[in-house]
Parts: C-alpha cells; structure tokens; sequence
C-alpha cells in the first residue's frame, strides 16, 4: 500500500466532529427516522415531566392521606392513589427521577468500563487478552446478589453505591462485544494503514477503532438502560435498593401487581410508563446506530 493510499485509508476513520459534514449527515439521516425522532421526544417529555412535575404539582412522594385510601383516578388526583393515600402521579414523577437516574448514571459506568476494556483485551490479542478475559469470566460467575451486598458491607448502603454496584456488573457484556468487534476490526486494511503511519495503539483503537463500531455499542446502551431500571427493581424488591418512602418505577409496578385484582390502576399506569420508556430507547436506538455507522456514511 502506498504512502498516499494509507493516508486516505486512515482519514475517513477519523472521529465525528461536531461541525463536519459526517456529522451533519447523521444528524439528517436522525431527523429522517420518525420512530427514532418519536422515541427522543418521548424520553425528552418523561425526562422533564419528572424533574419539573412534583414542583408544579407541590406535594411531595410520602404525603398520605389514610382517610382517602387507594381511589381511582379523579379530578383530584389524576391517577388515583396507593393504598396509603399517597398520589400515584407524584410518586410516579418522583420515581422516574431514581429509575431514570440510575439508568443512565450505571450504564454511564458499564459503558466506560466495558468499552475500554473490551477495546483494549482485543487490540492487544494473546495473552494479554486471555487474562483479561478470564478475569470476566471470574466476574460473571459470582452471583450479582451477592456481589451488591459485599459491595454495601464494604462501603455502606447509599443510592450511589446502587448505580455503582449496577455498572460494576453490566460492564461484563459490554466488554466481550467491543472486544469480538476489534478483533474483527483489526484485521482489516485501514487499521494496518495506520499502523504503518507509526500512529500508538491508543490513537488506533479509540479515534480509528471505535468510531466504526458505534452501531453495536449504542444499540446495546439503550438495551442496557431498561435493562438496569429492572435489576434496580429486583434489588429494591430484596431491600438492597430504594428504600420506602422513596419510590421508582420498578417498585412501583412490583406494589402494583400484588394489588392489581383489587386495585389496577396501580400496576397499570407503572408499567404503561416503563412500557414506553423501553419501547422509545429501542426506537432511538435503532435511529442512532444508523445515523452514527461510519462505514455506511461513507457510501
């Protein structure tokens, strides 16, 4: 391969900038993606709604009111109340906070780690990549249970620790799809192009590397996200997460169906709202990991 060839090779993997023409294109190829654009503004609306909803409305999550009991929706309260009294919209704007937060702030987590991780265990290859790998597999054996409680003898019991202990573990995944993904990747000609350029293994991997296997890494971010709000529910079911009066969706729909024959519209509004929120991150997705795929910006 000649020198100007290997030039070429190398440039159009170069990052995205914001003001390039790549970037431009993938914004309008987004923009054409109704689902993707729906699937945004959904999560745009929840996203305020549950930040700026408990102040417009003032009241807070643990106000009860056991006169009143649970009661079906009404003028008063829009989607009736628990069976301590307490608004189901308010708590459920107060939970989407915590789901919310601890969905993006642990795959924040397993993101980082898993990407830079797996990018590095493939790249390198050998036994460098056998023992990082083992490692994983070490992980992924121990019981996520009770991993979480070590963690919270160790450090105490605290919100933050839960979106921790959350990234801590999905990481895992991550890392073995980045990793299959630069193996793959690191075969082909533009990466021995920039080798031969004498650019460093960090330089290669993450401004030549991970920008053409975004597709895989965004698609599994936005399954990871619902995927956390349910792990979160499932620790808050055991007692190693939210603690009552605080509330998220997850516990939530866990009180709500074990009074659904009496009292439905407590499971039901939950779990249209996580339904929704599950079914816009799949459909911006899909929209991103097509605006954003490098190799087909290209054609």
């Amino acid at each position: 391969m000649t020198s100007s060839t290997a030039q070429s090779a190398v440039a159009v993997t170069e990052p995205v900038e914001p003001g390039s023409s790549l970037g431009r294109d993938a914004w309008q190829r987004l923009q054409k993606n109704r689902l993707a654009v729906f699937g945004g503004g959904v999560l745009l609306v929840l996203a305020l709604c549950c930040i700026a909803g408990p102040w417009l409305l003032h009241a807070t999550y643990q106000e009860q009111n056991l006169d009143l009991g649970a009661s079906a929706p009404s003028a008063a309260h829009w989607l009736g109340t628990d069976t301590l009294g307490r608004d189901l919209l308010v708590r459920l704007l107060y939970g989407g906070r915590i789901s919310l937060g601890v969905g993006l702030s642990a795959t924040f987590v397993a993101l980082t780690i898993g990407v830079t991780y797996g990018a590095i265990a493939g790249y390198a290859g050998g036994k460098t990549d056998a023992v990082m790998m083992r490692l994983v597999d070490i992980i992924y054996a121990l019981p996520f249970t009770i991993f979480v409680i070590l963690l919270m003898v160790f450090f105490g019991r605290n919100i933050i620790l839960l979106f921790v202990a959350i990234g801590a573990v999905e990481w895992l995944t991550m890392a073995r799809i980045v990793r299959s993904q630069v193996m793959a990747l690191k075969k082909m000609e533009f990466i021995e192009a920039a080798r031969s350029l004498g650019l460093s293994n960090r330089r290669i991997i993450f401004r030549h590397m991970l920008p053409n296997i975004l597709g895989p890494i965004i698609v599994y971010t936005t399954l990871t996200i619902p995927a956390v709000m349910l792990l979160e529910a499932f620790l808050s079911f055991l007692g190693l997460g939210v603690q009552p009066p605080m509330s998220s969706w997850g516990t939530l729909i866990k009180d709500g169906a074990e009074k659904m024959e009496e009292f439905p519209w407590l499971l039901v509004f939950p779990g249209t709202i996580f339904s929704l929120t599950l079914f816009s991150l799949n459909f911006l997705g899909d929209g991103l990991r097509d605006a954003l795929d490098v190799r087909a910006a290209k054609d």
